[in-house]
């Protein structure tokens, strides 16, 4: 992912040198044109309940609270090709259909943490595992010390989906344009789960655990016709019936949500079937 990531950025920089040349204003709109998105995210998600099953155990944790994790501004992190992968990002490449309709296939690079040191209630068995937590509960107060568990799709929750978007232009300004975007989509999800569980050793690789589906609307100001920034607000919902929680394939969790974005990327549009050169800037 990185590498596509690197080669549609260096696509990027070379169609942003070309225009400082050459901008070719077309009578053709949008239909038959590419666009490619970069940008950065902020999540919320509602509590939920995450059931845990195993050979020695089978309890579930009620309402389980957990926090994006964002990357501390800087330079190296957001700007570096190196480092780029590493916050919350959202990637996107798309197709318009015609003039408003487009459709898109991206990865919404999300991170969730569950908040140790919470009180949860647990419900289920735990035996055999020689910790102070074998024995049976039913609705029984517990704090989700890092001893218990360690939780987090840190590397990711990634949505990778298929939107299907529509433009709205609600304002011209010559050069710069405005426009609302509504869409709605649906994908897998894949995550890379961090996952200490009772005894067991940790567990941190990627998995397929689910799927999601998502609604979205947002505003897009685009320049020149070749450029774009939008901001974004994203609604959705993850079901993931099969987690990954240790290095053993009996041991597993799951566990559904909704979830919240606020999106802000930046893009590009590449006109491949443009008409004859009517102004240069």
């Amino acid at each position: 992912m990185k590498y596509i990531i690197l080669f549609s950025f260096s696509i990027f920089i070379h169609a942003a040198a070309q225009s400082q040349h050459t901008f070719q204003q077309t009578q053709r709109g949008k239909k038959g044109s590419f666009y490619f998105y970069w940008g950065w995210n902020r999540a919320q998600y509602t509590a939920s309940d995450i059931e845990f099953n195993g050979p020695s155990y089978d309890f579930t944790l009620d309402n389980v609270r957990a926090k994006d994790r964002f990357s501390k501004l800087s330079f190296k992190t957001y700007l570096n090709p190196g480092y780029i992968t590493i916050p919350q990002y959202n990637f996107k490449l798309g197709y318009y259909l015609n003039d408003i309709y487009s459709i898109s296939l991206g990865n919404d690079h999300m991170k969730y943490i569950v908040q140790n040191n919470q009180r949860v209630q647990i419900t289920g068995k735990i035996g055999n595992t020689g910790t102070k937590y074998d024995g049976s509960y039913e609705q029984n107060d517990l704090i989700l010390a890092e001893d218990f568990l360690k939780f987090e799709h840190s590397d990711g929750l990634n949505y990778f989906n298929l939107d299907f978007n529509r433009l709205d232009k609600f304002l011209d300004c010559k050069k710069v344009k405005f426009h609302f975007i509504e869409g709605f989509g649906a994908g897998v999800v894949i995550t890379k789960t961090n996952s200490t569980l009772l005894n067991n050793d940790r567990h941190d690789a990627f998995h397929l655990s689910g799927y999601g589906v998502n609604a979205l609307f947002g505003i897009n100001i685009e320049f020149f016709k070749h450029f774009f920034i939008q901001s974004e607000e994203k609604f959705g919902f993850i079901n993931l019936p099969n987690i990954r929680t240790t290095k053993s394939n009996l041991d597993q969790a799951n566990q559904n949500f909704f979830f919240y974005q606020f999106n802000v990327v930046i893009g590009a549009v590449f006109h491949l079937n443009r008409a004859h050169k009517t102004e240069q800037i």
